[in-house]
């Protein structure tokens, strides 16, 4: 019989459902469920998903040696009914709607797995913690790390240290629930009116214009001690079914509640400048006391939390790390990476995956692009990749706002220069035309920069690679007015730094850029409009372009102008 080599990571039934196949060691294919669906955060089992990662393997899952789940459901059950009897009465109604989806697929994914896939092999179901530092420290290419994940919560845990070494990953202390960071910013958002597991992005754009005036008010919601543990006053929150997570003596400090789409006050801006400040301050304090408990000089990210990369740029300045991996799928999707890193690594005892490359998902094919547009009544020219590259860049470079859809998808929420939507950086208008083109953006949501590695220390205070868009350093003063477009109100940036060996196509639209337009930076933001995921096929990209204001697409190797219908 031979050895065990291929495994499917699965995360699905909460937000971000997602799979992964992994075969030898290796990452053969990522995505989630809602690349496909074309539903926002799709929690549902991610049978489409693991069709794709199959195809992408060339197997049926009747060849896999097992399939690992990203925590462990029972565990996470006792934890629901402990909240449940905690709150009771008061939380029966809660109670009655939420026991149905338990009984019907979150206890029986053995059972779901046979009917959906007839797969009868070994059931695995690791932590959602270690699933999330798995994550981190397998692909980061590291030979030994400190480790930090934080959430809004797994089974119980919210926030774990730990270590890796070799092929071993190991948790070493944790916080748990109700005490979670994850859960104050999401707490924070939804009173400020934005949408859970969505607006926490936006409230940590909108901490930029404003001033941390109400810090010391929070610092009694939350005891932040010396080691950056901390515990949250539940008085204050409301975690267990009620209808909002804030409680009467949350409103009676801060005030009342803002409504979705009402006006933003200055209470708002500087309640979400306070929130942002402490979510620093209790990270630093953190990454401080692993730094002089491991002695590491590595540190591995991963977790929701860590989709913030100003509190990560933060990290990487003051933590006393020299070198700092986030992994880029830092939320649950993510976890499925990490589920079958875990098993293949750390059980099996296969190579390490590689250092961690993004671009998992499907590909576009010139040939489906060309049906695509043909359904569509569109015509594009098929042009060879400089001369294709150089059609882009002038057409930003005139001030086009540019969807550009290539090779694999990336895993995780970050367009990284495979789905994205392009544009010119020098205007500060540029902002405003994608706004109103294409993503109905508030208007104080920073647009990122991309900008050629090689180049990047010209225009920003960065001293490491930013591969992932997971790092918000300073922009130069002498650069600010060269790129107002991605330059945040507070004078930083979210960059995504780009090699040729990492996305050569996208590097050499950079380069066109440079040359056309004198800066080696573009505006590069994820290719969707408001409230749908970022396009997956060629025929959402075309949908996409057809239904904004986008002046040209470029699908592949075919370049289509917004006048260039068939």
């Amino acid at each position: 019989m031979t050895a065990p080599s291929r495994v499917l990571g699965l995360s699905c039934f909460y937000h971000d459902a997602a799979a992964c196949l992994m075969a030898g060691g290796a990452v053969v294919a990522a995505a989630q469920e809602e690349r496909f669906t074309r539903r926002k955060n799709d929690e549902g089992f991610p049978i489409q998903a693991i069709d794709y990662c199959l195809q992408e393997g060339g197997i049926t899952a009747r060849d896999l040696d097992a399939i690992v789940f990203y925590e462990k459901p029972y565990l996470k059950l006792s934890r629901a009914l402990a909240g449940h009897l905690r709150g009771f009465p008061r939380t029966y109604a809660f109670f009655r709607r939420s026991m149905p989806r338990w009984l019907h697929d979150r206890l029986t994914l053995p059972l779901d797995l046979r009917s959906e896939l007839g797969f009868e092999g070994p059931v695995y179901f690791v932590k959602h913690h270690l699933a999330h530092a798995a994550s981190a420290f397998l692909p980061s290419g590291f030979e030994e790390a400190a480790i930090l994940t934080a959430d809004s919560v797994g089974e119980w845990a919210t926030t774990t240290r730990g270590r890796g070494e070799g092929a071993k990953v190991r948790v070493e202390s944790e916080l748990v629930f109700p005490d979670s960071l994850g859960l104050l910013y999401s707490a924070v958002t939804a009173f400020l009116g934005f949408e859970l597991n969505e607006g926490e992005g936006t409230v940590m754009g909108l901490s930029a214009h404003g001033r941390p005036s109400l810090l010391p008010r929070l610092r009694e919601v939350v005891t932040v001690r010396a080691d950056g543990t901390f515990a949250l006053d539940q008085s204050y929150f409301d975690f267990y079914g009620g209808e909002a997570m804030h409680s009467p003596r949350f409103v009676a400090a801060f005030g009342p509640a803002r409504l979705p789409g009402a006006p933003l006050t200055d209470r708002d801006r500087d309640l979400a400048a306070s929130l942002q400040a402490l979510t620093e301050d209790i990270l630093v304090r953190l990454t401080r006391d692993l730094r002089a408990r491991t002695g590491s000089e590595n540190l591995c990210l991963a977790g929701g939390v860590f989709l913030n990369c100003a509190a990560n740029q933060k990290i990487l300045e003051l933590s006393g790390f020299k070198r700092v991996f986030v992994q880029p799928a830092a939320g649950d999707a993510g976890g499925a990476l990490g589920a079958a890193a875990f098993v293949s690594r750390s059980l099996w005892g296969l190579p390490p995956p590689a250092a961690m490359d993004p671009y998992l998902g499907p590909s576009i094919s010139t040939a489906r692009a060309k049906r695509a547009l043909a359904a569509a009544g569109l015509a594009g020219r098929e042009l060879p990749e400089d001369e294709l590259c150089r059609a882009a860049a002038a057409a930003i470079a005139r001030g086009g706002v540019v969807g550009w859809a290539q090779g694999r998808m990336e895993l995780g929420p970050r367009a990284l220069g495979n789905r994205s939507i392009l544009g010119d950086p020098r205007s500060a208008r540029t902002k405003d035309l994608i706004n109103a083109r294409v993503k109905g953006r508030e208007e104080f949501r920073p647009f990122a920069p991309a900008v050629l590695a090689e180049r990047a220390a010209e225009f920003f205070h960065l001293d490491a690679p930013s591969p992932f868009m997971l790092l918000a350093p300073r922009v130069r003063e002498e650069k600010k007015a060269a790129i107002p477009a991605v330059t945040h109100a507070d004078g930083t940036a979210r960059v995504q730094t780009v090699t040729g060996a990492q996305n050569p196509r996208f590097h050499r639209l950079l380069k066109a850029f440079d040359e056309a337009a004198g800066v080696p930076v573009l505006v590069n933001t994820s290719f969707n409009r408001r409230g749908e995921p970022i396009v997956c096929s060629p025929e959402d990209a075309v949908a996409c372009f057809k239904e904004t204001g986008l002046d040209a697409l470029v699908l592949g190797d075919l370049f289509v102008e917004r006048h260039g219908t068939a």
